[in-house]
């Protein structure tokens, strides 16, 4: 599919699904190297849009993890709203544990930005962050993101998890508004 139609919007493909897997290679090799000798390190995935970049990342993980599920909404529309709103918290105990915050993608970094916090109370070994996407352009916190999948253009996107008004999340490819 070159273009998809979602509610009143178009969309143009954008990132294939071999692009999209050759990113989460790389990412699983970086982690696997600098995760291996952790103790049984906490995956927390950013629900919704991250649930299908965490499953993919995680069977390539060569070691021993936990996975928990947070769920941060932060978007109406194709706008970020500037606030985070905790929909499912944390479930599970952080402290003393790596954490790896797995995110869908990184833009102006402000649920990031929360979400370390709200994790840092709770006092963990250290908090890593990896993305699969990063708007480099958006991206104005000083966060260090550990793990970076691919930098893509500030534009709203769709599929591979992401959606517009809860529609394309299923789609095996990302693809780009088109204005």
């Amino acid at each position: 599919m070159n273009t998809i139609r979602l509610h009143d919007k178009s969309f143009k493909h954008y990132i294939t699904a071999n692009q999209i897997h050759k990113a989460i290679d790389a990412l699983a090799e970086q982690m696997n190297n600098d995760l291996k000798n952790e103790n049984l390190p906490l995956f927390l995935s950013v629900l919704n849009g991250a649930f299908m970049f965490t499953a993919d990342l995680i069977r390539k993980m060569e070691f021993d993890l936990e996975l928990s599920f947070i769920k941060l909404a932060s978007y109406s529309g194709t706008q970020s709203t500037g606030e985070v709103n905790e929909i499912i918290g944390l479930n599970t105990s952080v402290e003393g544990r790596t954490v790896v915050i797995v995110e869908d993608i990184v833009d102006t970094g402000v649920t990031i930005e929360k979400l370390v916090e709200t994790l840092n109370e709770h006092h963990p070994k250290q908090v890593k962050i990896c993305t699969l996407l990063l708007k480099p352009d958006q991206y104005k916190k000083s966060l260090y993101l550990d793990y970076v999948g691919l930098k893509i253009p500030n534009a709203f996107i769709v599929g591979y998890g992401l959606d517009y008004n809860s529609l394309g999340r299923q789609l095996p490819e990302i693809y780009v508004i088109d204005s």
